[in-house]
């Protein structure tokens, strides 16, 4: 092992160490980062001084430049605690990480005055008219995970070139001069405050304009020439949704050996024989499934700037993404069944897991019917694939 390997390595393990670290105080303020529907300024203040945020950051402005297997690791330890902690890390670090290579130094050096600079992000596009020296923004972006506490959003935006044709882009806005509607009302990942960021009118200078590159089909490239970058920001999201499966079966496995299982002579879920197998089979199937999703991205991280990756070998990458997701699922239900009802009390974080794994798992870049329809027209060649990326 030469010395840059070895450092690299001790310094992703110290990263590690410091999302293992901040775990506790996520954990302890879990209920409040639901109930408020964002961070709790407790967890915003660990994750900062674990240095969660530099994640992204390009490095020339301090950020920390990690491997897709050590994001997994660190999204995961954070996941386990609290889920929507985790999400909004793992949002901003990719919105920070795909798109400020577009952007010219001036620009990266007013955002990045620090590096633990928050992103968000838009995807639904909006419109920009140009005006002199640059343009005018206008528009709703739903799901803006961690809005109220971001620096910056990225907006995608349609505008219309002078050829009369409308051209995809972006617009990075500073969250001073947008507002935030309190749009984020849902069953699970209650506290990534993923509401919608609004902008009326708002100005945006020509060097804060991002264009996407075109395509081999004349259309807009998201990925922006490397084929595995949205697989990448996929096993990214996933390992948030990791980390709830091991939260879920961190809260069994501390009740295993003293809670009674109802109506029976046995005096723990440990003493039952076919409680003991459902146990194993949860257990297996999240250790497994998180085995397999650090194989994983061991694989894309190998090839992430690979331009010969093929639409097929894309496809079959995401099709696993949506494998382990299945698996987690599956064990978290058996780890319900296996605690009982009361693990819907409120107070009672098996279920708070339960839900963020639920709505996480449905995300757009999750997809499990269009990611299968996807893989099946490229398989038979019946037609081009139906999903970005």
């Amino acid at each position: 092992m030469t010395e840059t390997a070895g450092s690299t390595r001790e310094a992703n393990e110290a990263l590690i160490a410091k999302a293992r670290a901040a775990a506790p105080v996520l954990a302890a303020h879990a209920d409040v980062t639901d109930q408020q529907g964002r961070l709790a300024p407790e967890s915003l203040e660990a994750l900062r001084e674990a240095g969660m945020f530099a994640l992204g950051t390009p490095v020339e402005f301090g950020g920390t430049d990690v491997d897709l297997v050590t994001q997994v690791r660190v999204l995961s330890e954070l996941g386990r605690a609290c889920p929507s902690s985790a999400w909004v890390v793992s949002i901003s670090t990719g919105t920070k990480a795909h798109f400020s290579g577009g952007f010219p130094e001036k620009v990266l050096a007013e955002v990045y005055s620090h590096p633990d600079v928050r992103w968000c992000g838009g995807s639904t596009p909006g419109q920009a008219v140009a005006v002199p020296d640059g343009v005018e923004v206008t528009g709703r972006w739903a799901y803006a995970s961690g809005a109220e506490d971001a620096h910056w959003a990225f907006l995608s935006v349609v505008s219309v070139g002078d050829d009369g044709a409308p051209h995809v882009g972006g617009a990075l806005v500073p969250m001073s001069e947008l507002s935030v509607a309190r749009t984020w009302r849902v069953a699970g990942l209650q506290g990534t405050g993923s509401h919608t960021v609004v902008a009326d009118g708002v100005f945006v200078p020509a060097e804060r304009l991002f264009d996407f590159p075109l395509g081999p089909d004349g259309g807009p490239d998201f990925p922006q020439g490397r084929p595995l970058e949205i697989v990448s920001q996929t096993i990214s999201v996933t390992a948030t949704l990791a980390g709830a499966a091991l939260g879920a079966l961190d809260v069994v496995k501390a009740v295993i050996e003293t809670r009674k299982p109802p109506m029976t002579q046995y005096n723990s879920l440990a003493e039952s024989a076919s409680a003991r197998h459902v146990f194993a089979e949860a257990e297996h199937m999240v250790s497994s499934g998180y085995d397999r999703l650090i194989s994983l991205a061991g694989r894309v991280t190998e090839r992430l700037h690979d331009d010969d990756v093929s639409a097929v070998q894309r496809s079959s990458m995401r099709m696993e993404v949506v494998s382990i997701l299945q698996q987690f699922l599956r064990a978290v239900d058996l780890l319900l069944d296996l605690h009982g009802s009361s693990a819907f009390a409120l107070d009672n974080p098996l279920q708070r897991f339960w839900r963020d794994l639920n709505v996480g798992a449905r995300h757009a870049q999750l997809s499990t019917y269009l990611t299968t329809e996807n893989y099946g027209l490229l398989l038979t060649g019946a037609g081009g694939p139906v999903q970005v990326g």
